[in-house]
């Protein structure tokens, strides 16, 4: 007893070390937790892809082949290591033939797709910039109407992985994310996504998954990172500062479009073929009452439609972050600020449109067309940004390509969405 009155003697003399030590020791519990929890999902998820490793399969099948496209430098450079102890381990216990390929600079994922061989499924591992490449190189492929049905997984490990909340259901447990992300690649579900052809005047076309913003918040978002000393409120004070040096920050824009399309019934099983007596009566029937041949009819092209505006911001962007999977037009989002924002709106509006620049707030313009083309001033553009991605801005035809990818997601989502 005496013992422990001197140790509790000691703590109220040296009070304030032993509130720090206290605070240490908490601190050191609870990460050690939750590196414990982090290895408890690792294994759980290792076990569930060694079911899939298991499945036996015919002497005369050959194995499935998945290329991997992983971007080392994404994630402040931490994706190789987010890679190879959350993602690496599922994929090569799950009996999949894996081809690694890890790209040095930006752009040569570009590069890589172009003379990718064939593969039973392509896997980006990166975040939305490496996810953009990917898609522009294989779509730029010559024999891009075949390489097109390859099933994508993406493995979200950027700073920026705008298509989280499509394909898979939200976690704040970045270890829990990628291994279910992993997952899912495996199980198979895939769903359509929507891309975006932007084809400039000279150069090859660019491919898009979400959004191309032109205007004063992708400026100012280009910026934010310059005022990291002010923390949380830095979003804020770039949108300020912003508009005090110009104000009102408008572009002027010539938008050129076409309404959106029905979209085509869904390919149902062919017939069975008739019986025999049945087709001989066609055949003697046609015979002698052949149809008539009627000239086809030349279907007139929609018109253009087309504006002149003056505007704060100009956004195009699919449907892919709310996909609705049984709509029966295809279209793309053209969101249109005009120039009469005031500047607290501006400012209030910066971190939204920051999260999701495809919203089109209640004082803009919003246009559902199939196409549109973009013709911005000479002088003084500024830059796109495309799926987060900076381009030189210059004038550019936007057209939908509608469900041109399948994207592996989780069951649960693609129910969700089907429902």
């Amino acid at each position: 007893m005496a013992r422990v009155l001197k140790i509790l003697q000691t703590l109220r003399n040296h009070w304030k070390k032993s509130v720090f030590g206290v605070c240490v020791v908490s601190y050191g519990g609870h990460w050690l937790y939750g590196k414990h929890c982090d290895n408890l999902l690792r294994r759980a998820a290792c076990q569930e892809a060694l079911k899939f490793g298991q499945q036996i399969i015919p002497a005369n099948a050959q194995l499935k082949k998945a290329t991997v496209i992983l971007n080392p430098a994404a994630c402040s450079r931490k994706a190789s290591t987010l890679f190879e102890k959350n993602a690496a381990p599922i994929l090569y216990l799950s009996g999949l033939e894996v081809t690694l390929v890890k790209t040095d600079y930006e752009g040569q994922a570009k590069k890589l797709l172009d003379l990718m061989e064939q593969t039973d499924l392509i896997i980006v591992a990166g975040g939305d910039g490496t996810l953009q490449e990917v898609i522009t190189g294989l779509l730029r492929r010559a024999d891009a109407a075949t390489f097109s049905k390859i099933p994508i997984g993406f493995i979200p490990l950027g700073t920026s992985n705008t298509l989280n909340h499509t394909l898979y259901p939200d976690s704040d447990n970045k270890v829990k994310h990628i291994t279910d992300a992993t997952l899912s690649i495996l199980k198979g579900d895939t769903i359509p996504l929507d891309v975006l052809q932007i084809k400039g005047e000279t150069e090859q076309p660019v491919f898009a998954l979400t959004c191309l913003q032109w205007g004063a918040y992708r400026d100012v978002a280009a910026n934010i990172s310059k005022y990291w000393y002010l923390g949380p409120l830095k979003t804020k004070a770039a949108h300020f500062f912003s508009t005090l040096k110009e104000w009102p920050q408008s572009h002027q824009v010539s938008l050129r479009y076409l309404g959106p399309t029905a979209r085509p019934p869904d390919e149902t099983k062919e017939p069975s073929r008739p019986q025999l007596l049945t087709r001989i009566f066609h055949r003697l029937a046609l015979y002698w009452s052949p149809p008539k041949e009627e000239p086809p009819k030349e279907t007139e092209p929609e018109p253009w439609q087309e504006v002149e505006l003056s505007a704060v911001e100009v956004s195009i962007s699919t449907h892919n972050r709310n996909p609705d999977l049984r709509r029966t037009e295809d279209a793309l989002t053209i969101c249109v600020e005009p120039d009469t924002l005031s500047k607290g709106d501006f400012i209030a509006m910066g971190s939204t449109k920051l999260t999701d620049p495809s919203i089109c707030p209640e004082s803009g313009v919003c246009v559902q067309a199939s196409s549109c083309q973009l013709n911005l001033p000479k002088d003084g553009a500024g830059f796109y940004s495309i799926d987060n991605e900076e381009y030189e801005a210059m004038p550019v035809e936007v057209t939908l390509l509608p469900r041109k990818l399948n994207f592996f997601c989780d069951s649960g989502r693609k129910h969700d969405l089907l429902n």
